[in-house]
């Protein structure tokens, strides 16, 4: 990550709307700016604002092979009513295949070494793929929804990926976004 000042950022931003910082992340690195969305609540408020901000903006999706059909209903639902597309990433077939061959397709129940290997064949990896691709990302985090997530801030530098990682909603609470 060239030349971004993390501490900066996060001063003049401080006290900024949801609107502010998604202007700042389109204007400042255009379609190298890309939203990760799980589909959930958080994700579908930013997914509006961040299409209304930018109309061709980059939304991707991780298909670890495993969600419910709910999850596709709602990608196509939202995919209709804001006439765009999703950038859709899978794990890569031969992991996937090789995984359940020798471990079964619930392995991830049976230890945190099975649980960490999953993850990174559904998740990681295509994660790592859609991130190379781009210069910064924006999350639907929030603090409240973890004890791990009470120290994270507005703008951070992703260093696994070597890009600016920014969180709109990270000083949001559940109730705050039935209300914007």
């Amino acid at each position: 990550m060239n030349h971004i000042d993390i501490d900066a950022l996060n001063k003049k931003y401080k006290d900024a709307s949801l609107e502010e910082v998604l202007n700042y992340a389109v204007d400042t690195f255009k379609n190298k700016c890309v939203l990760a969305s799980s589909l959930g609540l958080e994700d579908q408020l930013l997914t509006y604002h961040f299409l209304k901000r930018n109309p061709s903006a980059r939304i991707f999706i991780l298909d670890t092979g495993r969600l419910h059909q709910q999850t596709y209903d709602t990608m196509t639902a939202t995919m209709k009513k804001y006439t765009f597309n999703y950038e859709v990433y899978y794990p890569d077939t031969k992991a996937v295949e090789q995984m359940v061959a020798n471990k079964g397709p619930n392995s991830f129940y049976d230890s945190i070494e099975n649980r960490k290997e999953c993850c990174n064949i559904r998740k990681t990896e295509p994660l790592k793929r859609v991130l190379k691709t781009t210069s910064a990302w924006i999350t639907g985090l929030r603090r409240d929804q973890s004890i791990t997530r009470k120290d994270m801030l507005l703008f951070e530098e992703d260093t696994t990926f070597g890009i600016l990682k920014i969180n709109p909603l990270i000083k949001w609470r559940y109730h705050d976004i039935f209300e914007a």
